[in-house]
């Protein structure tokens, strides 16, 4: 009998959304629902997670908590406070997990896009390689450069845009994230605290429509991408 996957998902959403023009993106309301409750649903909706931990800033707990009860997310066990850095922030998720879970799906708050196919893609691929992120590749032509200088033109078939959710054994990412946190170091995303500890991080088949809010122009686009899809179902 083949054993069942068991993975919690981690919700780091205790950012400032410092680019937002003062639009705290996470409970704005998109086609009538909070961006979080968006996110949250679609994790919710996927067979392989068991549980959904969000770690959030102090303020925000009560109000992440009753829109949980509101909206009817019963997978979110807790709702956490998390910490000045995403690193905190995941970590403190991660502790509140139930240890029956070997894999953690980390998945950004303000990505409310993300499709069945995507988590479970990437939770299957972890299961077997113990790592894996959803990418893209990249679009446009990157340029390395100093200042305004470019030094260097890189090879676009190279390169990928990596998204989430980024899916780990558990005990491989709470140990580079413990390294990294006690080494202070700076990482952009989980992965790369992974791959400072020599491992290998499998891509998995990402979409272009899994865009993460950053800015106020994000949430028009997250906007027309939920009608289009409201009007072909």
């Amino acid at each position: 009998m083949k054993k069942r996957i068991r993975c919690a998902a981690v919700v780091p959403a205790a950012g400032m959304s410092s680019r937002m023009q003062g639009i705290n993106k996470l409970f704005y309301e998109v086609c009538g629902m909070p961006v979080i409750v968006i996110t949250l649903k679609a994790l919710q909706s996927s067979e392989l997670i068991d549980e959904i931990v969000v770690s959030a800033r102090e303020s925000d707990i009560s109000d992440i908590s009753r829109l949980c009860a509101e909206y009817g997310i019963e997978k979110a066990t807790h709702v956490v406070e998390g910490g000045k850095t995403r690193l905190d922030s995941v970590l403190a998720g991660i502790k509140h997990t139930g240890r029956k879970h070997g894999l953690i799906a980390i998945h950004d708050a303000a990505r409310p896009l993300v499709s069945g196919r995507i988590i479970e893609e990437t939770i299957t691929l972890a299961s077997k390689w113990s790592a894996a992120a959803p990418a893209v590749p990249v679009k446009d032509t990157i340029k390395l450069a100093s200042g305004n200088i470019v030094s260097k033109t890189l090879p676009r078939e190279n390169l990928f845009a990596i998204q989430t959710p980024q899916v780990f054994e558990r005990n491989l990412i709470y140990a580079a994230l413990t390294q990294a946190s006690e080494k202070n170091l700076s990482i952009t995303d989980d992965c790369s605290a992974v791959e400072l500890l020599g491992m290998k991080v499998v891509l998995s088949r990402g979409e272009y429509e899994n865009i993460k809010i950053t800015t106020a122009e994000d949430i028009l686009l997250v906007e027309s991408i939920i009608r289009s899809r409201e009007a072909k179902t």
